[in-house]
């Protein structure tokens, strides 16, 4: 794993929930696990499977940070796919 990967991995399971999580950056980790994106879904939804787990997430606009209950509902579904920093 690359190290900008590690650092943003950190981010997300940092306490408190940090809303300074990159969208692209998230999805680089992802794509380095291995997950597969779909975002070819109505609006903005993304589906992500990652180790047989899915999970559906909005992909922010118009600023590119995610927010706060998106982080925290991310770590959580990397949690539950035993992916920690």
């Amino acid at each position: 794993m690359k190290r900008k990967h590690r650092k943003t991995l950190e981010l997300i399971f940092r306490k408190p929930v940090s809303g300074n999580v990159k969208w692209q950056e998230v999805v680089a980790i992802l794509n380095a696990y291995g997950a597969t994106i779909d975002e070819n879904r109505a609006g903005s939804r993304v589906h992500i499977e990652l180790r047989n787990k899915d999970l559906l997430q909005h992909r922010p606009h118009p600023s590119p940070s995610m927010d706060k209950g998106a982080v925290a509902a991310l770590r959580k579904f990397l949690a539950l796919c035993d992916i920690r920093p």
